[in-house]
C-alpha cells in the first residue's frame, strides 16, 4: 500500500516541479469541487482502494448522479443547474493534462454564461478507483452522516504561519 498526496497540487508540480497558469486552475477546480461537495480534499489517499475527492466527484459524475455530490446543506440554496455547471467546470480545471484545462478566463466566461456549451471533461489527475460494493456502503454511510450532522462536513481551519 502506498499513499499518493495532492491536496492543490497540479500533477506536474507534484511529480516534476513544473509549475505555470494551469496549475493555478488545477487549484481552483479542487477549490470548486470542495465547495459544491461541503467535502475536504484532504490530499493522501491510500492505494488500497480509497478515493480521493477528484475521483468522487468524477465517478458521480460519470454515472449520471451529479447532485449525489452536492453538499446537502447547500441544496435548496442554490440553482440545481448552477451547481451541476460548476462541478463540470471544477472537473475540467482537475485534468491531467494542462492542455486539457481551461484558462481562468474561459472559467470566468463559462461562469457568466449559462449558454456556452461546456466541453466533457476527461478522466481527472490521481483518479483513484475503487471497488462499487465499497463505494455504496460509503454512500450509506455519508447519508447517515449528513442526516445526523447540523453542519456542512468541510471544516475550515486558519493556521497562522510564525517566522522561524
Amino acid at each position: 500500500m502506498y499513499l499518493i498526496c495532492s491536496g492543490y497540487l497540479s500533477p506536474e508540480y507534484a511529480m516534476r516541479g513544473q509549475i505555470s497558469a494551469k496549475s493555478d486552475i488545477y487549484s481552483f477546480g479542487v477549490l470548486i469541487l470542495e465547495i459544491i461537495s461541503g467535502k475536504k480534499n484532504s490530499g493522501c489517499f491510500q492505494s488500497d482502494g480509497g478515493e480521493n475527492l477528484t475521483s468522487y466527484a468524477w465517478n458521480h459524475w460519470r454515472a449520471g448522479t451529479p447532485l449525489e455530490v452536492l453538499d446537502p446543506f447547500i441544496s435548496d440554496a442554490y440553482s440545481i443547474d448552477e451547481v451541476v455547471r460548476c462541478l463540470h467546470i471544477g472537473l475540467l480545471g482537475v485534468q491531467k493534462n494542462p492542455a486539457d484545462r481551461p484558462t481562468m478566463a474561459s472559467i470566468v466566461l463559462m461562469l457568466s454564461s449559462l449558454s456556452l456549451e461546456l466541453p466533457q471533461p476527461r478522466l481527472p489527475a490521481f483518479f483513484l478507483q475503487r471497488s462499487m460494493e465499497r463505494q455504496s456502503k460509503e454512500l450509506e454511510s455519508d447519508e447517515f452522516t449528513s442526516r445526523s450532522m447540523p453542519c456542512s462536513i468541510n471544516e475550515m481551519s486558519a493556521t497562522e504561519v510564525q517566522p522561524r
